[in-house]
């Protein structure tokens, strides 16, 4: 015989119990679908049946025919409007690229500024502590030491200990 696998044993996510649900979304849901069923079909009626139709059911005031292209032009404008206004807020609250918060937050873990942390690694059995590494560390190893305005490439690899390019 076959052993079931813990998927088929344990539903994922495991639901509660039928009496425990609440069977509130599903009547919210079916409320919001007929309702928008029922303001669209109006809409595409207003829109479309002549008006000696609309007066015969009884209804004495209506808006303006041209509101039927109105409103979904204002309504793509207005997402449109919401999209720009969201990206304009993004860009105005992104930091300059000079800025330190680009790249160090609030929730750094930078290491203890004293030498002794350098000698925690010389036992084998030591577990390096988590830190985020500084800037200045990363930009060292990457781009190498920090070469001044007026130096040239050539006297930097000199300095290293680079072998001369021809």
């Amino acid at each position: 015989m076959e052993t079931p696998s813990p998927l088929e044993v344990i539903p994922f996510p495991h639901k509660p119990p039928d009496e425990q649900r609440s069977r509130s979304p599903e009547f919210y849901g079916f409320v919001a679908w007929t309702s928008t069923s029922v303001t669209f079909v109006l809409y595409v009626l207003w829109a479309l049946l002549p008006d000696e139709y609309i007066v015969s059911l009884g209804v004495e005031w209506y808006p303006s025919r041209e509101w039927t292209l109105l409103l979904p032009a204002y309504s793509i404008v207005v997402v449109l409007l919401t999209y720009f206004v969201y990206f304009a807020i993004a860009i105005a609250r992104t930091p300059a690229f000079s800025d330190p918060s680009t790249f160090i937050d609030t929730k750094a873990h930078l290491p203890a500024l004293d030498a002794s942390q350098y000698f925690k690694r010389a036992d084998p059995d030591a577990i390096p502590e988590l830190y985020d590494i500084p800037i200045g560390i990363v930009n060292r190893v990457v781009y190498g030491p920090h070469r001044s305005q007026n130096e040239s490439p050539n006297q930097a690899n000199k300095v290293q200990g680079s072998p001369k390019t021809l």
